[in-house]
């Protein structure tokens, strides 16, 4: 099945993907990504989902990181 794919993480970047059938979010995640799922928002067809999402033929998924690397916080 064909999904779009937007990373978000870096350059970022959109592509048309094939997947498996019965993909699950959190699958596609640990195929696609490195680090660790709790540090983006994942979403799909711009709405938050579980991660045992069952990915649909058409479905925009979306992961944009939470955290940047490199940036610091301000001190009060």
């Amino acid at each position: 099945m064909q999904l779009l794919f937007i990373n978000n993480d870096g350059g970022g970047f959109a592509d048309r993907i094939v997947v498996r059938d019965g993909l699950n979010v959190r699958d596609l995640f640990s195929e696609r990504m490195k680090g660790q799922a709790s540090d983006y928002l994942i979403r799909v067809n711009r709405q938050p989902v579980e991660p045992d999402y069952v990915l649909q033929e058409g479905d925009r998924v979306s992961f944009t990181p939470t955290k940047i690397e490199g940036a610091r916080s301000q001190a009060a």
